[in-house]
């Protein structure tokens, strides 16, 4: 069984394949804190959530985006199936063609999401991410990746609001019962979500519009239900993209 591991700034999503079936699938705070012993015990705890034996791990796939993580995680990575780690980094074969100005810059997840996309839904396609940051990805129409954007995430935008001012606080996600907000909290809301939904439907806008061809629109990452319920720009939800794309560039780089 394969163990794919993205590791995000705020939560790590882990997924359990069976050949090409995800058969297990959790999400964990990411802690840049814990040691290589509390990194494998917790992962070992959230297999056992699953009623899965961690000895029948055989490869694991890791996109990280915390440096401080990346080279512990690979220790506990190599404890648990010996031999069969894959990292995604400069130099992993992914089978795609970055096409940007520096592509050791573009982050692990990004060129991880656009592998899977390609895989899944053709070309073009564009890849709209929605963690910490909300990332925008887009492969061309030959199948290389052309670059993107990237946004303040929901939560963190939403937090600098309520750390910025004092007479305003944090709140649930929850759509309004209207846009036009009959209290601080239902403002909030609207805010939040219109003004990101907005913020998605126009920056895929000028993508798309960029690129010059019809593009599939895709979103993935744990607040994509949460925000594309109120966009007009995504087409299809997929929320194991990433988890997917992982266990594609491990096939391609286990016999290497």
């Amino acid at each position: 069984m394969l163990l794919t591991l993205d590791v995000g700034n705020t939560q790590t999503a882990v997924g359990l394949f069976a050949g090409d079936d995800l058969v297990g699938h959790w999400r964990m705070t990411t802690n840049p804190d814990l040691t290589t012993d509390e990194m494998r015990l917790a992962l070992r705890g959230v297999l056992g959530l699953g009623d899965h034996d961690p000895q029948d791990i055989d490869g694991i796939a890791i996109s990280c985006v915390v440096p401080a993580i990346t080279v512990p995680l690979r220790g506990v990575a190599e404890h648990i199936a010996p031999g069969a780690v894959t990292v995604v980094e400069p130099g992993t074969r992914t089978g795609m063609p970055i096409s940007i100005d520096n592509p050791r810059e573009v982050g692990a997840d990004r060129v991880v999401n656009a592998v899977a996309a390609r895989q899944r839904y053709g070309t073009p396609v564009v890849v709209v991410d929605f963690g910490t940051s909300t990332n925008f990805d887009v492969v061309g129409p030959d199948g290389d990746y052309l670059g993107g954007a990237i946004a303040p995430g929901l939560v963190l935008s939403t937090n600098a609001l309520t750390h910025g001012a004092a007479a305003l606080r944090n709140v649930e996600f929850l759509e309004p019962r209207s846009p036009i907000g009959k209290g601080t909290v239902e403002a909030i809301q609207s805010g939040a979500l219109y003004g990101h939904a907005g913020l998605v439907d126009g920056i895929m806008e000028r993508l798309v519009g960029a690129l010059g061809v019809p593009a599939t629109r895709i979103a993935t990452g744990g607040l994509a239900s949460t925000i594309v319920a109120h966009c007009s720009s995504v087409e299809i939800i997929d929320p194991y993209l990433t988890l997917e794309g992982l266990r594609i560039i491990h096939d391609l780089n286990r016999d290497t």
